[in-house]
């Protein structure tokens, strides 16, 4: 009898015990850990000037009296200034057509030394020497990845043959650009380790 009362004693302490456990709540999972995002700064809005010289070639299609439309690509050399420029040097490359009842569509891409690239969309209303062309920046490579801004000259040429070779120059180019700013974590965590070294008290 002693022996069955300590068995009937252990079952009960068991089923308590498992009565407990089953009516705990579950442990909380352990939190995911992530890489920290990088801090994304606001763009930065540079505005630039610059002297732009380029050569090339053109093909001509005659349409009929007084309409005429030519393809054009040209390349060059790009210079820009100002303290806020987004670089100091880019070959330039420009092909496009032209119609002078329509006026002038093409594309354009800029390479700095780097080989970073920007690249946009140029336009006219009209056609001929001194006429204003409208760019818009839409994009780029390398550290220009991103950008977007605006700009406008006005195109002279300088030499045109009937072999269909043409160079000439930019003038008055000026424009701004917006330029995004990535921050790395690594790059944000050197920055403010080397402030609070340079805090004495």
């Amino acid at each position: 009898m002693r022996r069955a009362a300590l068995g009937l004693r252990a079952l009960a302490a068991a089923l308590v015990l498992l009565g407990i456990a089953a009516c705990s709540p579950p442990a909380p999972p352990a939190p995911a850990t992530s890489a920290s995002p990088a801090t994304t700064a606001a763009p930065e809005q540079r505005h630039f000037t610059g002297t732009w010289s380029v050569s090339g070639t053109r093909q001509t299609l005659e349409m009929g009296p007084g309409h005429r439309a030519e393809a054009f690509r040209l390349g060059g050399a790009l210079m820009l200034t100002g303290e806020q420029r987004l670089g100091l040097g880019f070959r330039s490359d420009v092909i496009g057509l032209s119609d002078n009842r329509t006026g002038m569509q093409g594309r354009s891409v800029w390479t700095d030394e780097r080989g970073d690239q920007v690249f946009s969309e140029l336009g006219s209303a009209a056609t001929g020497p001194g006429n204003l062309i409208q760019g818009r920046i839409i994009g780029g490579t390398g550290r220009f990845a991103g950008v977007s801004g605006e700009y406008s000259f006005k195109w002279n040429p300088l030499v045109v043959s009937e072999d269909g070779s043409v160079s000439g120059r930019v003038d008055g180019l000026k424009g701004w650009a917006l330029v995004p700013s990535l921050q790395s974590p690594a790059a944000a965590a050197a920055g403010s380790g080397q402030a609070a070294a340079g805090v004495k008290p």
